[in-house]
């Protein structure tokens, strides 16, 4: 009929919205899996606890013992400097490589497949691999790598990196596709050329991604356990002990779950905060297409 407007959903719900209830699994996963672990670490915070019996109330007796304890500062000196070094190595490398694999010739989609193997592998796996490989006396490094403090450091960042940057790899690729190709042409007929078009074409578009990037690894550099505990155990002495691994330490070597709990629950903080951070500082969650009004 003339003039008629378009045909409204039936059941009164709006065209392109996904019911309500879609939330409901995901709410649920997350809630049992993330939510409820988190209030039983803090709740345990405020216990003795040695794994067996029921927990006895503490106060504030653990938290006390963690902000006079030692082994804090240094843990997290050395947390906050493992997750800087790492998203500096992880951003370069991925972000040139997934500019590199943004191409549409036949060998840089094979090799892309090549470089996202690793992130397929597990953590306790690759661990095992570099730490056999790093052995100085069957290696293929002749030299005491883990021995010494730096070494240990930079092995860490190295094989963290060998992991995640695959992943980082894929962002950046698919950032750099989405990239109109008609600013690279425009550019070449201005007598712009590769790294001219680099620097003023492809890197400011690709910011929003790299802002997407670092958020994740710098919440994931805060988590390492795996790679400290078989490469280093922390060591040489306690150069590479992050605040996971002292969490580790308090509760299955030294049997105290409340403790354990508390350092737990302030990693837990920490990161909270540190992320919202870097969301608030870097304009994350007011972010935008870099495409629009094109």
């Amino acid at each position: 009929m003339k003039g008629a407007g378009p045909a409204r959903p039936r059941g009164g719900a709006r065209a392109g919205r996904p019911h309500t209830a879609w939330v409901v699994p995901g709410v649920l996963f997350f809630t049992f899996f993330a939510v409820v672990p988190m209030a039983l670490a803090f709740y345990l915070s405020f216990t003795r606890w040695n794994g067996l019996g029921d927990p006895e109330p503490a106060g504030l007796a653990n938290w006390r013992k963690l902000l006079a304890d030692d082994r804090l500062t240094q843990s997290l000196t050395v947390t906050v400097a493992l997750t800087v070094v790492s998203w500096a190595f992880q951003t370069v490398v991925s972000l040139l490589l997934g500019v590199w694999a943004a191409g549409r010739q036949r060998n840089r989609a094979i090799l892309s497949a090549v470089f996202f193997v690793p992130f397929l592998l597990s953590s306790t796996a690759i661990s095992l691999l570099f730490y056999a490989l790093l052995d100085p006396n069957f290696g293929i490094v002749h030299k005491d790598t883990l021995g010494s403090s730096s070494g240990a450091f930079l092995a860490i960042v190295f094989v963290g990196g060998w992991q995640f940057i695959p992943f980082h790899t894929l962002i950046y690729q698919g950032g750099a596709r989405q990239i109109p190709e008609v600013l690279h042409q425009a550019a070449a007929i201005d007598g712009a050329g590769r790294y001219r078009r680099f620097f003023s074409i492809t890197l400011p578009q690709l910011r929003n991604t790299a802002t997407t990037s670092g958020v994740l690894m710098t919440v994931g550099s805060l988590t390492y356990f795996e790679t400290v505990l078989i490469l280093t155990q922390g060591g040489p002495g306690t150069d590479t002990a992050i605040l996971p691994y002292l969490m580790y330490e308090a509760g299955f070597k030294s049997y105290d779950f409340g403790y354990a709990s508390a350092v737990a629950s302030f990693l837990v903080v920490t990161a909270t905060g540190l992320s919202l951070l870097l969301v608030r500082l870097s304009g994350f969650g007011a972010m935008r297409s870099t495409r629009e009004g094109m």
